[in-house]
C-alpha cells in the first residue's frame, strides 16, 4: 500500500501490473486505467476507494480474473502475439512528425466522414489511437504535426495528446510482466450509448462524461479483472462503495454505468464536474484527461464512435504491448520481445 497524499487514504496497486496500471483508493471506485493513451491512478471514494484504466499508458497492477458467467474453468493462458481482436490488423504509428501529421489527418478525416463504413471507421480509430500514443511520447514533434493539420483538427490533436500525457505521468515505472487480465469485446456501441444516456437521464451527468470515465477505466469494458483492493466491473467499483451507490450487479454494464452517474452526482456533478471526477480518482491529471475526452465527444459525436474502437495497450519495460481481445492470463508472466 502507498499513502495517497491527495486523499489521505491508501492506494493499492495490483501486483500483476503495478507500473502499468495503478489502482488507488480514495472514494468509490478503483480503476484499472488502461494504458491505451495513458494511464492513471484511481482512488476509492464514498469513504471508499477508486481506480483507473490503461489506454492511458500504463496503469496496471496485480489483478485476478473472475470466470465468465457460466464458465466451468478458467481460460487457458493466452499471449498477445497469439490472439487477434479483429481481422483489421494492428496499425503502426508513423516514425517522423510529418508522416505522423498526415496519418492523424487522414484518420481523423475518415472518422468524421458520415459515409465511412463501420470497418473503415474501426481501422481509422485504431490508427488514430496509435498515432496519438506516439505523439504523447514526442512533445518535440507537436509543432510539426500541428502544422500539417487543418485548424479544426489542431484542437482535436491537442485534447487527445494532452489527455494521453496527463495519464502517462501517472505511470511510475513500467512493469516487466504482463497482467493477469482477460480482454473481451465491449458491449455493442448502441448498448453502451443507451446505458450512458440512462445515467444522464437519472442523475443529470452528461453521457459523454460517463463514456469518458468508462474509456479511461477499462477501455469501455474490455478489461476484465479484479484489483488486489477488490475493485470490479466495467467502472471499477469497490464492493464497499458499490454497497452505497450501486444497484443490481457490479459486473453488469448498465448497472455499473448508472451507479457511476449516481456517484458523480452525489459528489457535485454536473455543476461541479471537476470536483466529482476528483472524488472518483483524486488526481488532477485524471480529471484533466477525462474532461478532455468528454469535451471531444460533446463537440462531435463521432469522436465517441472512434473511442469505442480504441484497444488495450500495456506499458512494459520492453515497450507498449497490445492486449487484444482474447488475451487471458491467470497469473502475471514476464513480457518478452515476442509480445511487442
Amino acid at each position: 500500500m502507498q499513502e495517497d497524499r491527495l486523499s489521505g487514504r491508501c492506494r493499492s496497486v495490483p501486483s500483476g501490473a503495478r507500473g502499468s496500471l495503478v489502482i488507488v483508493g480514495a472514494g468509490r471506485v478503483v480503476t484499472l486505467v488502461v494504458l491505451l493513451v495513458a494511464s492513471t491512478t484511481a482512488c476509492s471514494r464514498s469513504s471508499g476507494e477508486s481506480g483507473a484504466a490503461n489506454d492511458g499508458l500504463g496503469v496496471a497492477a496485480t489483478s485476478t480474473v473472475p470466470p465468465s458467467a457460466g464458465a466451468t474453468k478458467a481460460p487457458a493462458p493466452t499471449s498477445p502475439s497469439s490472439t487477434t481482436s479483429t481481422s483489421i490488423g494492428r496499425p503502426r504509428a508513423a516514425a517522423d512528425p510529418v508522416a505522423l501529421g498526415t496519418q492523424i489527418r487522414l484518420a481523423e478525416g475518415t472518422i468524421r466522414d458520415a459515409d465511412t463504413t463501420p470497418i473503415a471507421l474501426a481501422a481509422a480509430a485504431r490508427t488514430q489511437q496509435v498515432a496519438y500514443r506516439a505523439l504523447v511520447l514526442h512533445p518535440e514533434w507537436d509543432a510539426q504535426v500541428a502544422a500539417g493539420l487543418p485548424s479544426e483538427l489542431r484542437t482535436v490533436m491537442e485534447a487527445n495528446v494532452t489527455a494521453g500525457r496527463e495519464l502517462r505521468q501517472l505511470v511510475r515505472k513500467p512493469k516487466d510482466t504482463l497482467p493477469a487480465w482477460r480482454i473481451v469485446e465491449p458491449e455493442p456501441i448502441d448498448v453502451l450509448r443507451k446505458a450512458y444516456e440512462a445515467g444522464e437521464a437519472a442523475y443529470g451527468v452528461p453521457w459523454e462524461y460517463l463514456a469518458a470515465v468508462n474509456l479511461t477505466e477499462t477501455r469501455m469494458g474490455r478489461i476484465r479483472g479484479v484489483s488486489t483492493a477488490g475493485a470490479r466491473g466495467p467502472m471499477q467499483f469497490l464492493p464497499s462503495t458499490w454497497e452505497a451507490y450501486g444497484q443490481g450487479d457490479i459486473e453488469n454494464t448498465q448497472d455499473a454505468i448508472v451507479a457511476a452517474a449516481r456517484y458523480l452526482a452525489a459528489n457535485g456533478a454536473p455543476e461541479r464536474m471537476a470536483d466529482a471526477l476528483y472524488r472518483y480518482n483524486p488526481t488532477p491529471r485524471y480529471v484533466h484527461a477525462v474532461r478532455a475526452y468528454a469535451t471531444q465527444m460533446e463537440a462531435d459525436e463521432r469522436a465517441f464512435q472512434a473511442y469505442y474502437h480504441w484497444e488495450v495497450y500495456y506499458a512494459t519495460t520492453l515497450g507498449d504491448v497490445l492486449l487484444p481481445v482474447g488475451f487471458s492470463l491467470a497469473e502475471p508472466r514476464p513480457v518478452t520481445q515476442a509480445d511487442l
